[in-house]
C-alpha cells in the first residue's frame, strides 16, 4: 500500500452509516478514526440488556427488500444469525383490536363500510404497483388519501397513523413518503411466502453491531466514544476541534443530524454558499421518540405489531417482540415495546419515568383489559432526540447535498434518504455510498 494512499479520514458518528463508511474506506487503504458523542456505537440500533439478553433501545426488524444490510451480513459471515419470522399485525380502533394482515382481514374490517373496505384495498393495491413516485412529491399524504380513499378510510386508517407518526406535522407529510412505505413493504415478500416475514438476528441487532465494530477495529480503525467535537473548520485541509485541540484530516464525514452539523461548522467564514447550505440544514425539523420496553409473565396479545389508531391514546405503536421471536432468549419472559413520536416540546417529555409508566400502563390496560401492570418484571424507558425527520411537500428541494461547501467535509444522514424512510438498510446503503464519494474526492 502506497504512502500516498494513507490519507486520514474522520467519521463523526458511530451509527450504522458511520461504521459502514469507515469500514469501506479502511478497505480502500485510508486511515480512519470514528468519533461518537455517546457512550456506545450503534446509533438507534444501540442496545441494552433486559432479562439478561441484549435488545435494541428502538424496535428493529428487516424486510426481505433490505438488500444492502442483508448483503453486509453475508460479507461479515453472520448470515446464519439472521432468521426470518412470520409477522402479524393488528389495528386498535374504537376500543376493538382487528387483525390486519390479509385482504380477507380488510374485507372483515367492520369500522369501514363494505364499499370503503373495497375502496381502501384498491387504493393500496394501486400504490403497491405504482413505480413512479414523482407525482406524489407535492401532494400531502392526508390530502391524497382523502381524495382517493375517501373520508371514512382516511379518518379510520390513515389520519391516526399520520398523527401518531408525525405529531403536529401530520397534515404536512408528502405522499411520496407514504407511497414508499406502502410500496416497499408490499414488495418485500418472495414467491411462496404465505405472509409477511420479518428478519431478526439471533442475539438481537447487537450481533451485527458488534461484528461490524470488530471488523472496523481489525482494519485499524480507532473508535472514540464520548467524544465531544466542538467545531469543524477548514484551512489547507479540514480539521476538528476536540478537547481544545486541533486535529487535521484529508476528509471529514459527519453522520450527525443536519442541524448538528450546522452547529459544528458555524465558526467558518459565512460565504453565501455556506449560508445557503446551513439554511438547508436547519430547515429540517425532527421529532423525538419515547420508548418503554418491559418484560412480563403475561402473553398480552397474539399479534406482533399493533397500530393504535386512536389518537386519544398517548402512544402510536405497541409491539409484542416475543410474538416475532422466541421468549426463550429472555428467560421465558414476554417482551414488549410501547412507542411514540413527539415534538421536542411535547408534555410527555417532561414526565418522570414513573409518571410515564403509570400513564402508559393504565392506557395499555384499557386496550388489553386482562393486562396486569403488576406482572411487569423489568422495565426501561428511553427518550431519543432526532428520531424522525419531517418529510413535507417541499422536502426534496431542501435535502442537503452530501458534499458541503467546505472542502473535504461531507454529510451523510437519514435526512438525505428520500422518498424512503430512515432505517438500518438505508443506513448501510448510505454508508457504502458516502465512502465511494469520499474516495473519488481523495483520489483526484
Amino acid at each position: 500500500m502506497s504512502i500516498e494512499k494513507r490519507k486520514k479520514i474522520a467519521v463523526i458518528g458511530a451509527g450504522y452509516t458511520g461504521l459502514v463508511a469507515a469500514y469501506r474506506l479502511s478497505q480502500k487503504g485510508y486511515n480512519v478514526e470514528i468519533f461518537e458523542a455517546g457512550k456506545y456505537p450503534g446509533g438507534l440500533a444501540g442496545d441494552f440488556t433486559i432479562e439478561g439478553a441484549p435488545l435494541e433501545i428502538a424496535y428493529h426488524h428487516l424486510f426481505k427488500t433490505d438488500k444492502d444490510i442483508i448483503s453486509l451480513t453475508k460479507e461479515l459471515g453472520i448470515q446464519d444469525k439472521l432468521q426470518w419470522h412470520d409477522s402479524s399485525v393488528a389495528i386498535y380502533y374504537d376500543q376493538h383490536l382487528y387483525p390486519f394482515m390479509t385482504p380477507i382481514d380488510l374485507l372483515k374490517f367492520k369500522p369501514l363500510s363494505f364499499f370503503n373496505r373495497l375502496r381502501a384495498g384498491i387504493v393500496v393495491f394501486y400504490l403497491q404497483k405504482q413505480k413512479n413516485w414523482q407525482p406524489f412529491i407535492n401532494q400531502t399524504a392526508l390530502g391524497w388519501m382523502l381524495k382517493h380513499a375517501g373520508k371514512q378510510v382516511c379518518e379510520v386508517i390513515w389520519e391516526p397513523l399520520l398523527r401518531g407518526k408525525f405529531d403536529k406535522y401530520y397534515d404536512k407529510v408528502s405522499m411520496a413518503w407514504l407511497w414508499a412505505r406502502i410500496h416497499i413493504r408490499a414488495n418485500s415478500r418472495e414467491p411462496g411466502d404465505q405472509g409477511e416475514k420479518l428478519g431478526y438476528f439471533d442475539g438481537g441487532f447487537k450481533v451485527l453491531t458488534d461484528t461490524l465494530i470488530d471488523a472496523c477495529k481489525k482494519a485499524g480503525i480507532v473508535i472514540h466514544t464520548e467524544a465531544k467535537i466542538a467545531h469543524i473548520e477548514t484551512d489547507s485541509s479540514p480539521y476538528i476541534i476536540i478537547d481544545g485541540k486541533k486535529q487535521s484530516y484529508d476528509a471529514i464525514i459527519a453522520t450527525t443530524p443536519s442541524h448538528v452539523l450546522a452547529k459544528l461548522i458555524e465558526q467558518e467564514k459565512p460565504t453565501k454558499e455556506l449560508q445557503a447550505y446551513c439554511t438547508q440544514l436547519t430547515s429540517i425539523d425532527y421529532l423525538g421518540a419515547i420508548l418503554m420496553i418491559f418484560s412480563s409473565d403475561q402473553d398480552i396479545s397474539p399479534y406482533y405489531w399493533h397500530n393504535i389508531n386512536d389518537n386519544t391514546k398517548p402512544f402510536l405503536v405497541f409491539i409484542h417482540h416475543t410474538q416475532l421471536v422466541s421468549k426463550e432468549a429472555y428467560g421465558g419472559k414476554y417482551v414488549y415495546y410501547i412507542g411514540a413520536y413527539l415534538a421536542p416540546d411535547h408534555k410527555l417529555f417532561s414526565l418522570t419515568d414513573a409518571e410515564l409508566s403509570d400513564l402508559w400502563t393504565s392506557e395499555l390496560k384499557k386496550i388489553f383489559p386482562d393486562f396486569l401492570p403488576s406482572s411487569i418484571s423489568e422495565q426501561h424507558i428511553f427518550r431519543l432526540r432526532n428520531a424522525q425527520h419531517i418529510v413535507d411537500t417541499n422536502y426534496q428541494s431542501r435535502i442537503p447535498a452530501h458534499k458541503t461547501p467546505l472542502p473535504g467535509v461531507y454529510l451523510s444522514n437519514f435526512s438525505q434518504i428520500f422518498p424512503e424512510d430512515r432505517g438500518t438498510n438505508y443506513a448501510v446503503r448510505e454508508g457504502n455510498a458516502i465512502a465511494e464519494t469520499v474516495d473519488e474526492y481523495l483520489a483526484k
